[in-house]
């Protein structure tokens, strides 16, 4: 981790000019991991071209060139014996005085990028097939980024047969959606669905409700069809505008 900012490094005011086609500039860093001071590593930084030509390491507590100017800088910098005191000092007086705020507002907040993930949602259903099995359709809708596990269980047992799944589609809301189908015959049957976002895996408990029931299904799976050819066609929409 580290905070950088490109401040006038008055030491060298001959590299603070600007020529056609050229930039000249200083970099300060605070290079961190810990707020332990002896981890603490700050960095001055002489660019010209985008080209560093040379740095001030506080782990090495002087300056080093990268280029034949740079080297010459470096030298010069180097013998004067009160600088590199100051800017050893500097080290304190910049980054490790501002440590705990960097820490606690910044590192520690790291991890995963919340505003990013989105919770999926599903619903489970039947629709008809061609033999004597029933077909079981659990879709979910919603979740980012793109990868999920969704399974099925019957009495808290995975099923690995007779498990159909979709590709998962993308919404034009930069979501996705998956659906998977299960040739079953009725007993208890769950669909599980695992994503970054969630907490604790959803859990949608399938129960045989008759007839009616299947005529649910049929419009649940109707109303998901509809809902991905509306959303892909504003996706195609969007894509050629």
């Amino acid at each position: 981790m580290y905070l950088s900012t490109f401040l006038p490094f008055t030491a060298f005011p001959s590299l603070l000019v600007q020529t056609i086609g050229f930039l000249s500039s200083n970099t300060f860093r605070c290079v961190f991991n810990s707020t332990d001071p002896n981890d603490i590593q700050y960095i001055i930084s002489g660019w010209f071209n985008k080209l560093e030509l040379f740095r001030f390491d506080s782990k090495l507590g002087r300056f080093v060139g990268y280029t034949e100017f740079g080297v010459k800088v470096a030298q010069n910098a180097n013998n004067n014996t009160a600088y590199l005191e100051q800017l050893r000092h500097d080290k304190y007086r910049v980054c490790v005085y501002n440590i705990d705020f960097w820490y606690n507002c910044i590192l520690s907040k790291s991890g995963e990028p919340k505003h990013l993930l989105e919770h999926p949602y599903g619903v489970i259903h039947t629709t008809p097939s061609g033999g004597s099995e029933r077909v079981l359709v659990c879709s979910v809708y919603g979740f980012y980024p793109k990868d999920i596990t969704v399974t099925w269980t019957n009495n808290n047992q995975q099923i690995t047969t007779g498990v159909i799944n979709s590709e998962t589609m993308p919404d034009r809301d930069w979501t996705y959606q998956l659906h998977t189908h299960l040739e079953y015959s009725p007993s208890t049957i769950s669909c599980v669905v695992e994503h970054i976002s969630l907490k604790e895996p959803i859990v949608l408990d399938y129960v045989a409700i008759g007839a009616s029931g299947l005529v649910l299904g049929l419009v649940l799976s109707l109303a998901g069809f509809i809902y991905y050819r509306h959303k892909s066609r504003g996706q195609r929409s969007h894509t050629q505008i």
